[in-house]
């Protein structure tokens, strides 16, 4: 059984004459383990997609399942409950709290968790040194470069331990090597940890990172293809948690 399965997914915005089909019928398996990188033009569906995965939206008609759940019947509440203890979600603005330390930012997904406050700074150390930045723990996103705080946001949402994740455009405010660094430690989370990592980008470049590329054209899967070199076999062989901070 794939980890995750869309089955006839279509998602429609408006109503009438105004109405907007964004997906229309995807079908889509994604294996555990799997590094997919999302591509697509503006308006092909692939934000769309990302959204419906990461259960921050619902399709209007189709099938989704996760590990054989079917996440299209869940209420709100339970998809909420899915994607706190299952997903995480890096993004392209860092979306970190500019007055609070690296160290309280990782802790924000364990404090809506209930998670005491010792255990929380210590899978929040724990997290920051999986990237790299235990050192940086008491510095604000101010205090950081770009890179460094990309490498915050992806230790938040490494730190609950979630079985994939949800990447959309993590280079797209970075310069060519701070986008490199990144992409080479979303490389390792994948193939040391065993982290599932999809992807959206619309960089060729950070796309030949994956293990495999699916391209969105009009609201459909154009093309699913496997990587058979992926960019990330010429990475460091460093341990993800030996990386420095990077500026």
């Amino acid at each position: 059984m794939p980890l995750i399965r869309l089955r006839g997914i279509t998602k429609r915005y408006g109503q009438g004459q105004a109405a907007f089909l964004a997906l229309k019928g995807v079908d889509l398996d994604i294996a555990e383990g799997e590094f997919v990188a999302v591509m697509g033009p503006s308006g092909s569906g692939k934000s769309t997609v990302m959204n419906l995965l990461g259960c921050l939206d619902v399709p209007t008609s189709g099938q989704y399942f996760f590990r054989g759940v079917p996440v299209h019947e869940l209420s709100r509440d339970q998809r909420a409950r899915l994607r706190r203890e299952q997903l995480g979600f890096v993004f392209q603005g860092f979306n970190l709290l500019a007055r609070t330390s690296a160290l309280e930012n990782v802790e924000l997904p364990l404090l809506y968790r209930g998670t005491p406050a010792k255990e929380r700074r210590r899978l929040a150390l724990e997290s920051l040194d999986t990237v790299g930045l235990a050192q940086w723990a008491t510095h604000t996103p101010g205090e950081l470069s770009g890179g460094q705080q990309q490498r915050v946001a992806i230790a938040r949402a490494l730190v609950t331990h979630p079985k994939v994740l949800l990447a959309d455009e993590p280079t797209g405010n970075l310069d060519t090597q701070r986008s490199r660094e990144i992409m080479e430690l979303l490389w390792r989370l994948n193939s040391e940890r065993g982290i599932t990592v999809l992807m959206v980008t619309h960089e060729s470049d950070m796309a030949a990172y994956a293990r495999r590329i699916v391209r969105f054209v009009d609201g459909l899967v154009d093309s699913d293809e496997r990587n058979p070199h992926p960019a990330g076999e010429g990475a460091a062989a460093q341990p993800v948690a030996a990386q420095g901070g990077a500026h």
